[in-house]
């Protein structure tokens, strides 16, 4: 039982290694990048002394060369050059040592900084092509639930719309009423928290649907819009998810930019009589997957 609690503990300990393995690589790199510069200004501060040292070996062997051609010595071309080899390979070696280390720190922090961002790419991937399969997988459930029981009655459940009994003009009516469950994770709140709300409600419907001609024109010009982008135009946070989702103009989406301000839940806004709304957004999906 202690054993098994053990490997448990080290099991974890290296999950988590391995899920901050790309800001561990990212740090190492960084510290590294900062090392080797640091080492190569330090190796510089001794490269004058290194050259000078090199050309005084290189002025030795050309005054033998020198002397030798004039008091005709035994000094031979062949033993020249041999000695001219051995100066430029003693100075290649002292410069390796000196920018060596600096060198070798900052391919070890270049590969770290490749390593951080090869895995984080492979997570993005992976997390796009699943997020990809999901909303496939969600539509092809959809279009089977209309198959089932039609347009209308799918739409109903979608959007968690239920029949409730009130009283209008002292009458009994049954009306439609849409319940929160029924709106995706991309609906959002146009209320006084965005900077583009206004206390007329008249002002707040004029201004929405500009925005959403608005990004119906950018999307037919540009062939795409993220989600984020019409966030920005509403004066509303923008999301993770946002950065990702949104519409694409020749794809299998719809093809049009809707706010969803005219759905069955937002009659008072549309009347009137609400100066808020909550607007869910038909979004084709990941932008990046249908392209």
């Amino acid at each position: 039982m202690k054993f098994n609690t053990i490997t448990r503990s080290i099991g974890r300990s290296a999950l988590k290694t391995k899920k901050n393995s790309p800001h561990i690589f990212f740090g190492l790199g960084l510290i590294g990048v900062v090392g080797s510069t640091v080492l190569a200004c330090r190796a510089t501060l001794k490269l004058e002394e290194t050259l000078d040292e090199a050309k005084k070996d290189l002025d030795v062997v050309k005054a033998l060369a020198t002397k030798a051609t004039s008091a005709k010595t035994e000094y031979s071309e062949q033993e020249y050059y041999k000695d001219l080899g051995y100066v430029y390979t003693k100075s290649v070696v002292k410069l390796a040592k000196l920018y060596g280390p600096a060198v070798a720190i900052g391919g070890v922090s270049i590969a770290a900084l490749t390593g951080s961002h090869v895995q984080l790419t492979r997570r993005n991937t992976a997390l796009t092509v699943t997020l990809a399969a999901v909303s496939k997988a969600y539509q092809e459930y959809r279009e089977r639930v209309k198959e089932e029981l039609g347009s209308s009655r799918e739409l109903e459940i979608f959007s968690d719309i239920r029949k409730e009994t009130t009283e209008i003009d002292g009458k009994k009516a049954i009306v439609k009423v849409a319940g929160l469950n029924g709106f995706s994770p991309y609906a959002r709140f146009f209320d006084e928290y965005s900077s583009n709300w206004q206390k007329d409600p008249e002002m707040n419907r004029i201004f929405l649907q500009c925005q959403q001609n608005y990004a119906n024109h950018m999307l037919k010009a540009r062939g795409h819009v993220f989600l984020n982008d019409v966030y920005d135009s509403l004066g509303l946070e923008r999301t993770q998810a946002g950065a990702v989702v949104g519409w694409i103009y020749d794809g299998d989406g719809d093809g049009y930019i809707d706010f969803g301000m005219f759905e069955v839940s937002n009659n008072r806004f549309i009347n009137g009589l609400e100066r808020s709304v909550l607007l869910d957004f038909n979004v084709d999906g990941v932008v990046y997957d249908k392209i």
